[in-house]
């Protein structure tokens, strides 16, 4: 391809994703290369990630066994089709995974990415009902503010406004929860707000009297609530939750696609929380990002629904051409391997209180209006400029770059998740220029 003389119309070929392609192209950010905890840019300046790719890279960029994994992978057998057919390392996977989930989740689907382990696993749950003999549950509930991709199953249980206006009608008979943060009471908490759940979770007792429970298939939520800023919901909210759903038979889904695999110093959320659900989706973290992969386990019993409700043939009448990808399948084999053998999950929750109080020590800097932290996860809300949602937040992204960092901001909020695999000494930077940068910004 001749590259035209002008960069900006060299780049207007790619349409990025949630980018605001305009002014991206007329000042990019463009990574060369990156390796352990950095990124390379392409002026050759060596940037932090503190956000771990994208809530993904948990054990740093490039890992050496995970780069060796795949590249011995596509010299053996570079793809299997998943339909009829598959290859032994995509059950080997599948055992790994389900050993760390809570003992009753203990059969995976594999997708090629969050959005769609989703709507797998709304597809899953409507068909089992369907299966069941209860074909009249269809309802779905979703949360205000919760992401579940980009999938039209995910953006109508999705909270988020921007993700769903522009898109029509959406899926009919969805419901959604409240917010469950409410930053008058619960700003500048330290983990998990001790506010009653039941003063977000009562609505739901309330959609089960309006529709009954014999039409409401899943509830589907963000057991930690991330792509909207990081927020955590009250102690006790997800246990509540269980019995609320379990009381109706109503399956509960989570939505782990950011919390499964460290996040939180555990293996996922189901097994910090004691709080089995139906259903986990899965992405990012699974084999570090290095080839796109997703998932969903579920259940025994939902699973030998459709075994025993199906007299022949598939099952399941669901699928995707890259499903357990042998490259996306070598690489997660590897990186499940340095989780176990580096003793990751164990390193996370050394280092959660030390990250907290790094995290809470900007309070009182300027615009800095809410913390929050779970695990080694960290939330900012950031004062309006002028009444214009996110003026300000994006400058304090921007200006971090600069200093050196990679967050992430969405609206009023930014969010921070450090590769697992740091030290103390190695997160101590990221505090210095969030503080840096609060200062520095208008």
């Amino acid at each position: 391809m001749n590259q035209k003389d002008n960069k900006n119309d060299h780049m207007a070929a790619y349409w990025m994703p949630f980018t605001p392609n305009r002014a991206f192209k007329e000042s990019p950010r463009l990574y060369n290369r990156a390796k352990g905890l950095y990124y390379e840019t392409s002026d050759g300046r060596q940037v932090l990630d503190a956000f771990s790719g994208l809530w993904c890279s948990n054990l740093g960029h490039c890992h050496p066994k995970i780069t060796e994994a795949i590249q011995d992978q596509a010299a053996e057998l570079d793809y299997a089709t998943a339909f009829n057919f598959s290859h032994e390392k995509a059950f080997d996977l599948a055992n790994i995974i389900a050993e760390q989930f809570p003992e009753t989740l203990d059969h995976v689907f594999f997708t090629n990415s969050g959005s769609e382990a989703v709507d797998t696993a709304l597809k899953m749950a409507l068909a089992y009902h369907r299966i069941n003999g209860e074909g009249t549950r269809t309802r779905l509930i979703g949360r205000v503010n919760g992401y579940h991709g980009v999938g039209f199953g995910g953006i109508s249980v999705g909270g988020m406004v921007n993700n769903r206006k522009f898109f029509g009608g959406l899926l009919t008979g969805v419901d959604h929860l409240p917010f469950p943060y409410d930053a008058a009471e619960d700003a500048f908490t330290r983990g998990e707000p001790d506010t009653d759940p039941m003063k977000y979770l009562k609505e739901l007792e309330q959609l089960i009297t309006l529709h009954d429970a014999s039409t409401i298939a899943a509830v589907i939520v963000e057991p930690m609530i991330g792509s909207a800023g990081m927020f955590v919901p009250p102690k006790g909210y997800l246990k509540k939750l269980r019995e609320i759903t379990e009381k109706h038979g109503i399956l509960l889904i989570f939505d782990e696609v950011i919390t499964a695999f460290g996040r939180l110093g555990e293996a996922n959320a189901a097994t910090y929380f004691g709080v089995t659900p139906d259903i986990c989706t899965m992405a990012k973290a699974i084999n570090n990002a290095a080839v796109p992969m997703g998932g969903v386990i579920a259940s025994k019993k939902i699973y030998d629904t459709f075994l025993d409700g199906t007299k022949a043939g598939i099952e399941f009448f669901h699928g995707y051409t890259y499903s357990a990808h042998p490259l996306a399948v070598a690489a997660a084999i590897a990186a499940q391997c340095i989780y176990k053998e580096e003793g990751i999950y164990e390193r996370v929750r050394n280092n959660i209180k030390f990250f907290e109080d790094g995290m809470h020590s900007l309070k009182g800097e300027p615009f800095i209006t809410d913390i929050r932290n779970f695990g080694l996860a960290g939330g900012l809300t950031i004062e309006q400029r002028d009444g214009v949602i996110g003026a300000r937040s994006h400058d304090f992204f921007l200006k971090a770059y600069e200093h050196g960092i990679n967050i992430r901001t969405n609206g009023d909020t930014i969010a921070i998740a450090p590769i697992l695999t740091s030290s103390k000494q190695e997160l101590e930077p990221i505090f210095d220029i969030l503080k840096k940068t609060a200062n520095d910004i208008q």
